[in-house]
């Protein structure tokens, strides 16, 4: 199992801009968390101007699957996603 970090990029007015698509994409996050894929997400900025996301999986495809399907992606919300490996030097499971 690997560590990895989801990174959104969010529109302008994020906050008010998500409302349609939040519940879906909330629905999602549960799922993936109650699974044991997902350790953690939360938005970044003041004002949001990214989200976190990270995994805890076997295989990067997941996480790619995730963001591909999740409707702040499909809907144009997060304008931008990125995945990067995270290598856990303190804390985290082993």
């Amino acid at each position: 199992m690997k560590y990895y970090a989801l990174f959104y990029d969010v529109v302008e007015n994020f906050t008010e801009r998500r409302m349609p698509f939040r519940e879906p994409h909330l629905k999602m996050v549960v799922d993936a968390h109650e699974r044991g894929d997902l350790v953690m997400a939360g938005a970044l900025g003041d004002p949001l101007e990214q989200a976190l996301l990270v995994f805890r999986v076997a295989d990067v495809a997941v996480v790619e699957h995730f963001a591909k399907t999740d409707p702040y992606v499909t809907n144009g919300i997060a304008k931008r996603w990125q995945v990067k490996p995270w290598n856990v030097v303190v804390g985290g499971v082993q």
